[in-house]
């Protein structure tokens, strides 16, 4: 686009802040605001403005309970017998997993991408990374083949993971099996609509949530690499979690049985009150409804079984066949907007560190992705077996809590063996 047609743009959006400062910078400068200009969706930057004046409104009148499948409710045979189905799918290479790793440790209080963060397990303490290849590997092991594993970075920590992975040498796995892939971008939006440019003169930014994973792994062309490699079902999980159960046959197997293209692994709350988003069925499609959204009697309504009626929790579990992915990438997910504080430049190049939140941030999220489909299979996890994520400094979900999950998960491992 030439520099007129971006300036008369700018003009159209009200991006008069930017405009001033055009005016007022060197013709070096402007050149690099130019530059920048061209990677702005202006079409898309009206969405953002026009997301930020409108309320979301949950209608929980229309909510109902989700069923699941729990594990401890079917026979040996039947858990054999998809799990069976799930096996059959890696033993024939179908089957590939992403990690979502595009995010910093800033609430660990640890400065760097989360998955090269270390946390202090017994025997020997292990990086987040190496937790997942450790995962991957017994896999590999057990149905002899080598997983594909595609890591979705972002701008701000792609170089980093790289060169840390290389650094580490991948941990001992297969080099040629490992994918790297950025999610993307959203500018961030003042409450009247402005963007922001950051000392350097860049517009700032925003990693765009882990709904944005579709139509990255799109763009990126890493759903072409899975169907060229004949993939047919793909497990999408976080970091964060060093029980993750990535390589799950259990799950793939109901999902292939029942019929469904998505399927997760559900965490069922420990009490009505825990601050997680629930699982329910909504106009007959599947949503994740936050804590926070939900009247208090619905929190604490139990069924005839004394079970919470909405305690079927949304973890980062999930499993989607490529033709799933392939429908996700091509639909427009929802924009979710977060108040933030983000330093900026005003109309004279001065840089202004704000008291209070200025700015919004917007993200997809991945279960959004729900609603595109008629069913979905759910198979209830166990909190000391499948979720233990490392995302606070202290307390609750921290190394603390996760290393003891952790370390009395794979003590009983052993025992079991034994």
């Amino acid at each position: 686009m030439k520099e007129e047609n971006l300036i008369e743009n700018l003009k159209i959006y009200g991006q008069t802040r930017t405009l001033k400062i055009l005016e007022n910078v060197d013709k070096e400068t402007r050149k690099k605001i130019i530059e920048e200009l061209h990677d702005i969706n202006f079409i898309q930057l009206k969405e953002l403005y026009n997301n930020i004046k409108e309320e979301a409104e949950v209608n929980v009148g229309e909510l109902k309970p989700i069923k699941s499948l729990n594990p401890d409710k079917i026979t040996k045979e039947e858990k054999e017998m998809y799990e069976n189905v799930g096996a059959d799918i890696l033993r024939n290479n179908k089957f590939a997993v992403v990690t979502m790793s595009g995010g910093q440790g800033t609430r660990l209080g640890y400065k760097g991408p989360k998955g090269t963060f270390k946390i202090d397990v017994e025997p020997q303490a292990k990086y987040l990374f190496e937790i997942i290849v450790d995962t991957l590997q017994r896999a590999n092991k057990k149905y002899n083949v080598t997983i594909p594993w595609y890591i979705m970075t972002s701008n701000e920590n792609n170089d980093e993971i790289v060169k840390f992975m290389e650094e580490h040498n991948y941990f001992g796995y297969d080099k040629e099996y490992i994918g790297f892939f950025e999610q993307g971008e959203l500018p961030l939006i003042t409450e009247d609509g402005q963007i922001l440019l950051d000392e350097n003169y860049n517009i700032k930014k925003a990693s765009d949530g882990n709904g944005s994973i579709f139509k990255s792994m799109y763009i990126k062309g890493v759903l072409e690499d899975m169907k060229t490699k004949g993939i047919e079902w793909v497990y999408i999980g976080s970091i964060d979690n060093v029980l993750l159960k990535m390589v799950d046959t259990l799950l793939m197997g109901v999902a292939i049985k029942e019929g469904s293209e998505i399927a997760t692994r559900s965490i069922f709350k420990n009490c009505p009150t825990e601050r997680i988003g629930s699982l329910c069925i909504q106009d007959g499609k599947v949503k994740v409804i936050e804590y926070s959204e939900l009247p208090q009697d619905m929190i604490e309504a139990k069924d005839e079984d004394g079970e919470i009626l909405f305690g079927e929790s949304h973890v980062m579990c999930n499993l989607f066949s490529i033709k799933a992915l392939e429908k996700i990438s091509l639909q427009n997910l929802q924009y979710h907007k977060a108040h933030k504080k983000y330093s900026y430049l005003d109309e004279n190049g001065k840089l202004v560190e704000p008291e209070e939140p200025n700015a919004y941030k917007f993200e997809y999220f991945i279960f959004d992705s729900f609603e595109f489909f008629n069913q979905i299979s759910i198979v209830r996890g166990k909190r000391e077996e499948d979720f233990a994520p490392v995302k606070n400094k202290e307390g609750v979900d921290s190394p603390r809590t996760a290393k003891e999950l952790y370390e009395k998960f794979y003590a009983k491992q052993v025992v079991t063996k034994l």
